[in-house]
């Protein structure tokens, strides 16, 4: 809804979402470093409209786009046609991804320092088409109910294939690209038609089946990025190439200085970023009036939510150029200066595991997760897991920056872990695992990590920003799947259960219980104030008291003194041997005894006895009978805890 409320309240996770990175640096900066930089103001500036940027654009995300785009996901879900639902699948992965703010960054940046050899429109092409085609991919599975990691193994040995022939300027950033694309536009979108499809269709699990279509969408990028650099550096001449992007990197420049320029200039830069979002906006006129043909509900909101999205993508931005990119390259610069490489370590794992912990998009993820697992997955602990996995990726690749060496030897080592563990897993937790490496690089987190690693590799010798400083996004996408999956296998190990799965244990012991009980002729005892019911193998007796009525008093408490905690009180009347002789005439008279039946453990029977033969004075003049029998089977007694 669009009000002044959500708008607050979406600013207010902005900041809180940058707090962490911003708390990160100013001890690195204060305690280790010791040093103030000198363009703090600029940098500041920056990082705020970076959070107004952000919330603006998460505002018309959620007034404008999110309603009708998972409204569509949902038609299309009950809709049941395999190709209208296969195309939404592709329009929406591609119209996403163009979208996407840190990808347009990570491209700019690309072009930039490849000396005019990467277009940075036609990179991010390269990237919308390949993960539209990843998310049709993935809807395609979910229809036919394969098993994920046969499709995802098949990616792996893909994108070891494209690297042994891919120029090693380019592998680092097609690595880095394959975590950029999953996102603050793409994956809401992306996870709502993949549960929703699994959660409709007949036969599929929205646990095994729903998940899976962010990793499609982290994993075609890679090979199609190195597609792309062949084709780039083995059949284009570079200054051809530079005369076509120098327009491109000049719009870097123009973005980074868009807040001196004059209106004009401001008003260039929001119309070519509105032609950007556009693909989103005619994906989902073109679906709902043309294949559902049904009106668009809240016309006015989702024009105003268009407006909004490109407004706060157009400031995000300026505020990157401004702020998270100064800020983490000014950080790498200071880093490398100090003697310590140790610090640089320290540094990568605080920043990727304080910003994962505050990314938003994991902890939706994450919660769904938890709903639909029935509670098996805890949503705080599967962050834990996840935060873990992108600190040691971020603080590896720093590592491998520092020291040097061949990106695809980390990256192919990573794969063989999570093929290995893809086989030792439980099922229900890979596709969770596999998405986690997408959702954890997020709008916020790009950037700045991006920056780290290009800022490492800038001011450290022997080593090239094109070839050394990509790659940090791709460690930080790699990580989180192995340490989601020995997640999976701890809990497999722990036992730990579902609620529904708890509950039919339960069952099932008590059922198994009370059979047992019927076998062996236990006793079950319901303990009084608690409503549980507990089997014993303790023998009960009952003991009857058949008394005259006006004695029924003086028994109840003759046997209430010698622990009996209950009776059953049933009229009666009798004969003696002389009544016996001519019973006829006597059958129908009025009942004047009392039948009192208490029934306690066994143990008890001898002192009860006893006690009501004396106070009723049973065996000298007084009038009575009392006896006890064992009782087998015993069900619905109910005693204190303190009687067993």
């Amino acid at each position: 809804m669009l009000n002044l409320a959500s708008f607050l309240k979406l600013l207010k996770e902005s900041f809180r979402d940058l707090l962490p990175i911003v708390l990160v640096i100013l001890f690195f900066q204060l305690a280790i470093i010791q040093n103030i930089p000198e363009n703090w103001i600029n940098t500041a500036i920056g990082l705020f409209i970076v959070a107004i940027g952000l919330a603006v654009f998460l505002l018309g995300l959620e007034v404008g786009i999110f309603p009708v785009g998972e409204k569509l996901a949902s038609d299309f879900a009950r809709k049941g046609s395999t190709l209208w639902t296969i195309l939404f699948a592709f329009m929406i992965g591609f119209g996403t991804t163009v979208a996407e703010p840190a990808l347009f960054v990570i491209a700019e940046k690309a072009a930039a320092i490849s000396s005019g050899r990467i277009d940075a429109f036609t990179l991010r092409m390269v990237v919308a088409f390949s993960v539209g085609l990843a998310i049709v991919i993935g809807v395609w599975r979910i229809i036919k109910g394969h098993p994920i990691h046969y499709y995802i193994i098949s990616g792996y040995i893909l994108v070891v294939a494209a690297t042994a022939f891919s120029p090693k300027e380019i592998v680092g950033l097609a690595f880095d690209l394959g975590g950029v694309t999953t996102s603050t536009v793409t994956v809401p979108l992306v996870a709502a038609l993949g549960i929703g499809l699994a959660s409709t269709i007949k036969g599929r699990n929205p646990v095994l089946d729903g998940f899976g279509l962010i990793a499609f969408a982290s994993l075609t990028p890679m090979i199609f990025v190195q597609f792309y650099g062949i084709f780039v550096y083995e059949f284009m001449e570079a200054p051809l190439v530079s005369t076509v992007v120098a327009p491109v990197t000049q719009a870097v420049e123009a973005h980074s200085f868009a807040f001196h320029l004059q209106p004009l200039e401001l008003l260039k830069g929001f119309a070519s970023v509105a032609m950007d979002v556009l693909p989103i906006l005619a994906i989902i006129f073109f679906f709902q009036y043309v294949v559902l043909k049904k009106p668009v509900e809240n016309m006015k909101e989702v024009l105003i939510g268009f407006g909004l999205v490109v407004l706060g993508l157009d400031a995000f931005i300026i505020g990157l150029e401004m702020g998270l990119f100064a800020l983490g390259e000014s950080m790498a610069f200071q880093l490398t200066q100090n003697d310590s490489v140790f610090i640089i370590y320290a540094f990568s794992f605080a920043i990727g595991f304080s910003t994962t912990m505050a990314e938003p998009s994991l902890t939706a993820i994450a919660k769904k997760a938890m709903e639909i697992s029935d509670g098996k997955i805890n949503d705080f602990v599967l962050r834990l897991f996840v935060a873990t996995g992108v600190a040691i990726g971020i603080a590896l690749g720093a590592y491998r920056i520092v020291n040097g060496g061949e990106i695809v030897y980390y990256i192919m080592t990573g794969y063989m872990f999570v093929i290995a563990l893809t086989f030792i897993a439980p099922k229900y937790i890979i596709p969770i695992a596999y998405d986690s490496g997408g959702v954890t690089t997020s709008t916020v987190t790009v950037p700045l990590v991006a920056a780290l690693g290009l800022g490492l590799a800038t001011n450290i010798p022997g080593r090239d920003p094109l070839i050394d400083g990509f790659g940090l996004v791709a460690f930080a996408s790699l990580f989180p799947m192995l340490t989601v999956m020995v997640y999976g296998v701890i809990t497999q190990r722990m036992g730990i259960k579902g609620e529904h799965e708890l509950a039919a244990t339960h069952i099932d012991e008590l059922r198994q219980a009370l059979e047992q009980a019927e076998d062996m002729g236990l006793s079950t005892v319901t303990i009084h104030g608690t409503g549980k019911r507990h089997s014993y193998a303790v023998q009960f007796s009952a003991v009857h008291v058949i008394v005259p009525k006006d004695k029924e008093e003086e028994a109840v408490l003759a046997a209430k003194a010698a622990g009996a905690k209950g009776v059953t009180i049933m009229s009666a009347h009798g004969m003696g041997l002389d009544k016996m002789e001519n019973f006829y005439n006597r059958l129908h008279s009025d009942e004047t005894d009392s039948n009192l039946m208490f029934i306690t453990p066994t143990k008890n029977v001898d002192g009860m006895i006893r006690k009501i033969m004396v106070d009723l004075d049973i065996i000298g003049d007084g009038a009575g009978i009392t006896y006890s029998y064992p009782i087998t089977h015993l069900k619905g007694l109910t005693l204190n805890i303190a009687d067993l």
